[in-house]
């Protein structure tokens, strides 16, 4: 199980003279890429807090504790994507307002 900021390329140091762009193709795949890997960890989270929470439910599990822990960083998950869909939106409504 990962966490969002584990999605996050590394930042490596470039030489003046060396060059490392993108094309918009590869930005496009990579950015692609690590919103379909945020969403299915997000979704993998969301899961396993509800197998745990039926667990509980049906006896099979009898540790609280953890059923709690999890459900609580499902949460928190979730509110986290949440919010940065909304940095995205509002970033996007930005640009729109832009004058070119």
């Amino acid at each position: 199980m990962n966490t969002i900021g584990t999605y996050l390329p590394p930042v490596n140091q470039v030489d003046e003279g060396q060059s490392s762009r993108l094309t918009p193709s590869q930005a496009q795949n990579n950015f692609s890429s690590l919103l379909q890997n945020a969403i299915e960890d997000l979704n993998h989270i969301q899961l396993e807090s509800d197998q745990k929470t039926e667990g509980l439910a049906n006896g099979s599990i009898e540790n609280l504790h953890d059923v709690m822990i999890t459900a609580q960083k499902a949460s928190i998950t979730l509110e986290t994507g949440v919010q940065v869909q909304r940095k995205v939106i509002d970033a996007y409504n930005e640009i729109m307002r832009m004058q070119v």
